[in-house]
């Protein structure tokens, strides 16, 4: 949802051509250096498309505008999925993918604030940036501010002992204006993130420990804005969690079907196929 921008009204199908596009731009970027994150940056781009394009306010000329909502990329190695969006969204301009992972880039590999407008935070120890927004979130509630944090973090940060600390710290504070968006995908590069360190039950978990909590199929982007609306108009003093249940490499089912695909290594070949299929599924 851009400040000013008649796309606040963008339906169901203007956000699933989105998405495609975004997976388009994560791919175009793997090229570059033939392997990556990828999996995760085409699983998560249906809701990084409702993110950019239905619930976040933002400048994309103005990255740092003061009246933005905040949303902060946890997990560093997902940089390549919020390159692709922000690519999407115009703040980023799309000839710099090429550049993704080269020297002198402003698209490092692991997302760094200091390198990439737009991107809020340097991410990649995992289960620091839920810490980080909560001491975002009570700075805007002591400027009477009334925009959202969004914190985006992995099923895998849901086995640091930091995470679960900074879950109890936005409780206590009734943080009403964080959200915090989990990836759920069950993989991590030991293998199954249940296997690792089993995290179920989840909702049971947040709501414990006194957040408003949802979970829903991170690829149905129907679902999708239905959860973030709810987060956002939720009455109750208190933070928000919308856990997203994705599937890795989602939009591209060759990709899919492979069995270990935390961290892809693409034939040169397969990357104008899986182009191919996203064209396809955006033409439609």
């Amino acid at each position: 949802m851009r400040d000013g921008d008649a796309e606040n009204t963008a339906g169901a199908v203007s956000l699933r051509q989105r998405a495609c596009r975004i997976r388009r731009h994560a791919l175009r970027m793997g090229e570059v250096q033939g392997q990556g994150y990828i999996a995760q940056a085409l699983g998560f781009a249906d809701v990084l498309a409702v993110c950019y394009f239905h619930a976040l306010i933002y400048r994309a000329d103005d990255p740092e505008w003061e009246g933005r909502d905040r949303l902060y990329l946890s997990m560093g190695h997902y940089a390549l999925a919020l390159y692709a969006a922000m690519i999407e969204a115009g703040i980023l301009p799309e000839d710099e993918l090429e550049t993704y992972g080269g020297d002198h880039s402003r698209l490092p590999m692991s997302g760094m604030a200091a390198y990439t407008p737009g991107m809020e935070i340097t991410g990649g120890s995992l289960g620091h940036g839920l810490g980080i927004a909560v001491g975002a979130a009570l700075g805007l509630k002591r400027k009477n501010s009334a925009n959202f944090i969004y914190n985006l973090l992995s099923d895998g940060e849901l086995g640091e002992g930091s995470t679960w600390e900074a879950v109890m710290s936005a409780a206590h504070h009734r943080l009403d204006n964080l959200i915090a968006v989990v990836d759920f995908n069950n993989q991590q590069a030991d293998g199954p993130s249940q296997e690792t360190l089993c995290a179920e039950p989840l909702e049971d978990k947040w709501q414990a420990f006194g957040w408003h909590v949802q979970r829903v199929d991170g690829n149905h982007i129907d679902a999708l804005t239905t959860a973030f609306d709810a987060a956002r108009r939720h009455r109750r003093r208190q933070p928000r969690v919308i856990i997203c249940n994705t599937r890795l490499a989602a939009g591209v089912p060759f990709l899919e079907a492979r069995e270990r695909n935390h961290f892809l290594r693409v034939e040169p070949h397969e990357w104008a196929q899986a182009i191919a299929v996203l064209d396809r599924a955006n033409a439609r």
